[in-house]
Parts: structure tokens; sequence; C-alpha cells
């Protein structure tokens, strides 16, 4: 029927009404934070970007994650900036490497109480910045492999609870997926970046992983912004080769291509919504221009109503606390 006996708004006057026809919930179960660890004690070096966010040190690290379990977010993704680097990324895979050492001390002080997903690339250990090793001036897609897979297994062996492979090397979900099978991790899952664009979003990560490449881009294997039917391509290979979820990485300008694989894949789907897209936030929230809060509410809805499962957010923290706050 059409007005006036059909009038959409009475449903809309009463928020306790509101709230039970409300298509789309967000809770704190569906959150990640990022984190940033680096060498030494006592160390918070701002990430100037990114305010709010730091560098920090395994020790106050590991108090941060007290403050992140105290909101009700119950996952971290650590990304490790080392004390050297090399030309292929091999310090990442070392047992005493600074990601390493931030699990065993995440481990020791909560156990099973917070989720460890662990990045695995090689942008951030490298002297080049690429996320892989350089042959003829590109990345070799099947060397990466090898770096990856031993990273992948020195994480599992840490105690990372989730390994999550960020490169976009083809083959990289089956190789990782083998050698933790064959080393007595069958049971470890893999988040897989699946579709990771080459997006100028990544611009404040660069500043706090210490990543940014020091020739070239990363065009050559993160995807083309104008693609979506290839990010789906990528996404069931990732699948068929082992993938326990897949992701989406930016969000907030991909929220066709969450819609798009949760439509097409019967998985849980991951959203990573950016550095960029929280600087941006953040920026126009200190000039005045918008309501933070507001907006950093209705984005991260956005990424839910598109169908993600979990979204990755520097604002991770600051959503649980409004979700946690009795509203009128």
């Amino acid at each position: 029927m059409a007005f006036p006996v059909t009038r959409l708004r009475r449903l809309r006057r009463n928020p306790i009404l509101r709230g039970m026809i409300a298509e789309t919930t967000l809770s704190v179960d569906d959150l990640i934070m990022p984190l940033f660890v680096c060498p030494g004690t006592k160390v918070k070096n701002p990430i100037n970007s990114m305010p709010g966010n730091y560098q920090l040190s395994v020790d106050l690290l590991v108090e941060e994650c007290a403050v992140i379990l105290a909101t009700g977010v119950k996952s971290v993704l650590l990304f490790g900036i080392p004390e050297h680097k090399d030309e292929h990324g091999h310090v990442a895979c070392e047992h005493n490497g600074i990601v390493q050492q931030a699990i065993h001390a995440i481990k020791a002080r909560f156990g099973n109480e917070l989720l460890i997903v662990a990045d695995v690339c090689n942008c951030e250990y490298t002297t080049h910045g690429h996320c892989g090793t350089i042959v003829d001036g590109d990345v070799d897609n099947d060397l990466t492999l090898e770096t990856l897979a031993a990273q992948s297994l020195s994480l599992a062996q840490a105690g990372a609870d989730v390994i999550a492979p960020s490169d976009m090397m083809d083959g990289r979900v089956k190789k990782i997926r083998e050698i933790l099978d064959n080393n007595g991790f069958a049971q470890t899952p893999i988040m897989a970046y699946s579709a990771k664009y080459a997006s100028g979003f990544y611009g404040p990560f660069r500043e706090a992983a210490e990543s940014t490449p020091k020739f070239g881009d990363r065009r050559s294997y993160q995807m083309n912004p104008a693609n979506s039917d290839e990010a789906m391509r990528e996404i069931a290979l990732d699948i068929e080769e082992g993938a326990d979820m897949v992701m989406v990485k930016p969000a907030l300008s991909y929220l066709d291509i969450i819609r798009r694989c949760k439509d097409t894949f019967n998985m849980p789907i991951v959203a990573y919504s950016v550095s960029g897209e929280f600087s941006m936030i953040k920026a126009a929230a200190a000039n005045g221009w918008i309501d933070e809060e507001r907006i950093m509410m209705e984005v991260a809805l956005s990424i839910k109503r598109a169908g993600a499962d979990i979204i990755i957010t520097y604002y991770a923290k600051e959503i649980a606390k409004v979700l946690s706050t009795p509203r009128p």
C-alpha cells in the first residue's frame, strides 16, 4: 500500500523500536585493533599521521593490550618494526624477532584471553621496503614464498592464533598452509589479505611501519583499484588454497567489493579500515568540520552493512567505548 496508509516513519519515531528493527548491528566481537611493536623498553613513539597510535616496545605493548581488553575488544593485529632489516626480510623469520617477542609476552600475560593475529609480509623487514625478494628490479614471486612460509611458521611457533599474509604473492596461502600443516599447526587458521588494492589510503601506515618502498611502487603485486572481477578471482584462489577467512583492503572505497565477496562466497569476510581512512576522519574532526564519534560509527556500520563479519580498525577502542555507553 502507498501513502497515506503506509508511513515508514512510524517505525523511526521511537528509539527503542528503531533499535529492534535495525538490520545491521555492530559489536565489540567484530573488532580487531592493529598495533605496532618496536625494539627497546619504555618506548612510545607517536605516529604523527595517526593521532593516538604509537610504535610501542614490547613492555608497553602488553600494557596497551590490557587497555584494549578492558574495552571489550578481544583481538589485536601485530606489525613489527625490527632493529635491523635485510634484503630479503629474513629477520622476520627469526624466532626472537620483534613480533615473536611480542607474541610471547602477550601470551604470558593474557593467555587465551586475547586473540593474536600476526601479519605476514616483508615490507617492514626489507631494506628496500618492498614485500619480497627483488630480482631484476621487481619482487620475485616464488622466492618470496619461501620467506613468507618461514615467517608464518616462526609466528605460529611463537604462539600466534591466526596467520595473516598481506603480501599478495601468487600461491602464498597454499605454501603457508603446507608448512603449517607439516609442522603441527594444522589448527592455525589463515586470514588472507585476498583483495588488497594498490591504494593511496596506506600513506599513514607506511610512516607507522617504516615501510615506504625505496623505489617504484607495489602495483605489480597489489590490485588495480579499477578491478572488481579480478578480486573475485583472487579470493576464489585463496579459498581453494586453504584460506579460512578472506579480507578486502581498504574498506571504505571498496564497500562494493565487500558486498560482492559476501554474496559470492560462503566465507567469513574481514574488512581492513586502513590508516588513511582513520587519519582523514581525525583530521576533519580536529578542524571541527565533522562530528568524529558520529562519523566513526557511521563508517564502521557501513562496513558491516556491506557484508563484513570482522573489521580491523584503528578506532576499535573508541568504537567499543561507544558501544558500551548506554544511549538515551
